[in-house]
């Protein structure tokens, strides 16, 4: 399984990378959503987790240029902060999970692994 990461925070791209090698996943991480679809388009990716603030566009904008894509993966949403009306949304445009940074996110996140 290849899993695409990408955030705004070099802190959280190096905790996720090393979080998911753990888990014996193979994975690349990103600062920037454009780099993500050129990573979509290279590789077989099997799951996009993104941050909801990227450099260069919203998550939300990602997820929604993923799944008009031709390309089939898990989509999973991390944000900084709660929002039950975002994650609504977000579920509704198929993503899989929307988890909050800090607490048990380790452990939300294992659950999709």
């Amino acid at each position: 399984m290849y899993v695409v990461h990408v955030d705004n925070s070099a802190f959280f791209r190096k905790v996720m990378k090393h979080f998911l090698s753990e888990l014996g996943l193979e994975s690349k991480s990103y600062e920037r959503g454009e780099d993500v679809l050129d990573a979509v388009e290279a590789h077989e990716v099997s799951c996009v987790i993104t941050g909801l603030e990227l450099i260069d566009m919203s998550g939300e904008d990602l997820i929604r240029r993923l799944l008009f894509s031709s390309y089939s993966m898990t989509l999973i949403a991390v944000t900084g902060s709660e929002n039950e009306e975002r994650a609504q949304r977000l579920s509704e445009l198929g993503v899989k999970a929307t988890i909050q940074k800090g607490g048990n996110w380790k452990e939300k996140l294992r659950e999709y692994f």
